[in-house]
């Protein structure tokens, strides 16, 4: 089959593919009020049958981030209604005394405490009501809910409640129903709840999104979906389980990051993915950073997900001035439609891109392969306003737009870095986005990173990593087991169950044990701490234990260890194509690709600067900054002071 992966942004919408061993790119611009028809538009022109369809959406997270997915209601215990509103102690903002937190996602009339009740062992103390379930049933298709989660307490330790309560739910309603049990077996109720209702939120929107891209995909097609933890699932299981593609899009830069620096024999990178709209940022230290506390917009996510930090800056950025007289950059972008003022189409708000374009880093004639105009003319008046309210010269005004952009970007790195306890200096940062290799070097300067990797094409290096990911499943179970009274085989034979399973359901969907990679991960930490660790599973997993909490805490204990979780994760290997490569090496001398010069603005002076073409470039050739490197999906950026080299695969290494 013809592997074809697809990243939808906010300003882009990113279609890869393989034929005949060659990698192909198709954009296009998004469609926000129906990404699918960016998708199916940039399907149709890859016109061929029998495509295997990888898809990194962003439904779900808009749908989160929006508030506008389905109307959901919340089933639980009685007298445990508002542990959704309750929540935990912590304050994001501890200072500020006109924080007020996001309102839940389900309101208060449409959380319901219902008869029955487990004890932590999963024994029953009380037993439910059908009757009540099947009343509340009515009550619901009365208020017009469109969604339900069940959360019962200890419903992981044993799920017979929640089964029963769902069964009815199905039966008398024809709307989507999440059980937390299905969704998350662990314990921590408040984390749980707000996990599982998150996927009752999106669950519908998410299933009538997937289910209008295979009605309009024609026979033969096959469709997958990219998950936050860098694998694929089903299209039934994304339907059913669309909490799991929160991070969806970002996680694909991330497999493809991992991908090459395997094969470039980097093991520690930082991810830098600069977009239209916004800025993703991972660490990479021989494998990607696994998460089960992400929070989106104040609703706590604890399935696995790759640690992305995500902040609201991209080239779309737009430049305001708040209450106290100071220049912000972003959070609100100008999206594709109208976009920078210099596309044309109407934006009258200066942005990131409009500045670089100003500024000389962005050559005109040359964006998107010469397939799209940007206008230099149209930038003057707008930023002349700008600079005006700021006391401030035009040329000023653009390079500070970029100083606060970088400002915000460099926060974001350092706290994927240097704030959990890893230096810089030791690893390379891996630029990619169509934005992205216009500020890359300069961060590499700010936090001391020696290098910057650009990979061919890094615009659509999210979507590429669709086609590179394998297909990944999660299982968690909590046990709550201390060491001093389990023995190895009680941990072995419920790892067995596990695996059993995960081998199971994805034979199901065609993968052989053979081509099955497991996994196994204990969650672990000191009895009487409230957080634990996650610890690779191997047979002396107390020491195993030790030697991890002292490395991250810097200190061990002899107290008494206790098993929280066991997660099991299985990966479906998927045959990947083989990146491009050089066959042999050129001279460094560079000058066959050189299409111009251009006068570019670097200190507060322009100078002249060169323009390359990045298809023309081969192995072992080599670039003296000041110079812009141009291609079809980003421009790249080189200052004065900084070299760079392009390596077997194509990658540009950037000296910083």
């Amino acid at each position: 089959m013809i592997p074809v992966g697809i990243d939808t942004g906010g300003t882009f919408t990113d279609v890869v593919f393989v034929e005949g061993g060659e990698w192909k790119v198709v954009k296009v611009p998004s469609t926000p009020h129906n990404p699918a028809e960016a998708v199916l538009e940039g399907l149709k022109r890859v016109n061929l049958s029998g495509r295997r369809i990888v898809h990194g959406t962003t439904v779900a997270t808009n749908a989160l981030l929006e508030r506008k997915g389905a109307k959901t209601a919340l089933i639980t215990n009685r007298g445990f209604e508002d542990v959704l509103e309750i929540g935990r102690q912590n304050r994001d903002r501890l200072y500020d005394l006109h924080y007020r937190r996001p309102p839940p996602l389900v309101p208060a009339d449409l959380r319901f405490g219902v008869k029955g009740r487990l004890n932590h062992r999963g024994e029953i103390l009380e037993e439910i009501d059908p009757e009540e379930i099947r009343n509340l049933a009515e009550v619901l298709k009365g208020k017009g809910v469109e969604s339900v989660a069940v959360c019962l307490l200890h419903s992981y330790a044993n799920p017979i409640h929640e089964q029963e309560i769902g069964k009815i739910l199905k039966e008398t309603l024809n709307i989507h129903v999440s059980l937390s049990s299905e969704i998350l077996p662990e314990f921590r109720e408040y984390e749980r709840t707000s996990t599982t209702v998150v996927n009752a939120f999106v669950s519908p929107k998410m299933s009538a999104y997937i289910g209008y891209l295979e009605d309009k995909l024609p026979e033969g097609d096959s469709l997958s979906v990219m998950q936050s933890n860098g694998g694929i699932i089903s299209p039934s299981t994304a339907k059913r389980e669309a909490v799991r593609t929160i991070l969806s899009g970002p996680a694909g830069g991330v497999v493809s990051a991992l991908h090459l620096g395997k094969l470039i024999g980097r093991e520690n990178l930082i991810t830098f993915d600069m977009g239209g709209t916004s800025t993703d940022v991972s660490l990479i230290e021989g494998t990607p950073t696994l998460t089960t506390e992400t929070n989106v917009n104040g609703s706590p996510i604890k399935v696995p997900m790759i640690d992305i930090h995500t902040i609201g800056a991209g080239g779309g950025s737009v430049a305001w001035i708040d209450e106290g007289g100071i220049l912000r950059v972003g959070p609100k972008s100008a999206g594709s439609y109208p976009g920078p003022v210099c596309y044309g189409r109407g934006g009258k708000e200066i942005t990131v891109t409009d500045a670089n374009l100003y500024l000389g880093r962005l050559p005109s004639d040359h964006f998107l392969g010469g397939e799209m105009d940007l206008h230099p003319s149209l930038l003057e008046e707008p930023l002349k306003r700008l600079s005006e309210d700021l006391s401030s010269t035009p040329m000023e005004t653009a390079l500070a737009i970029l100083e606060v952009a970088n400002s915000n970007m460099e926060r974001a790195l350092r706290r994927v870095s240097v704030q959990r306890g890893y230096d810089p200096s030791r690893f390379s940062l891996i630029t990619y986005g169509g934005a992205g290799g216009l500020h890359a070097v300069f961060l590499a300067r700010s936090l001391n990173i020696p290098e910057v990797i650009v990979p061919p094409n890094p615009g659509i290096f999210s979507a590429m990593g669709m086609i590179l990911a394998d297909l990944v499943k999660d299982y968690s179970v909590t046990v709550m087991l201390r060491s001093d009274s389990t023995q190895p085989k009680t941990i072995g034979d419920l790892f067995s169950s596990m695996v059993d399973k995960a081998l199971g359901e994805l034979e199901e969907e065609g993968f052989p044990p053979d081509r099955v990679r497991i996994e196994k991960i204990m969650d672990m930490r000191y009895v009487g701490q409230s957080y634990e660790i996650s610890v690779p599973y191997e047979e002396d997993y107390i020491s195993a234990f030790h030697r991890l909490h002292e490395k991250t805490y810097g200190y061990k204990h002899d107290r008494e260890v206790e098993i929280v979780n066991l997660r099991v994760r299985a990966i479906g290997l998927v045959e990947k194509p083989e990146l491009p490569a050089f066959k042999e090496k050129d001279k460094e001398d560079s000058s066959h690709a050189l299409l111009g010069v251009i006068k570019t603005a670097f200190g507060g002076e322009f100078i002249e600067t060169k323009i390359y073409s990045r298809e023309k470039l081969r192995w072992n050739n080599r670039i003296e900054g000041g110079a812009i490197v141009v291609e079809y999906s980003s421009t790249t950026l080189i200052p004065p002071g900084s070299t760079a080299h392009v390596d077997r695969f194509g990658n540009l290494i950037i000296k910083a």
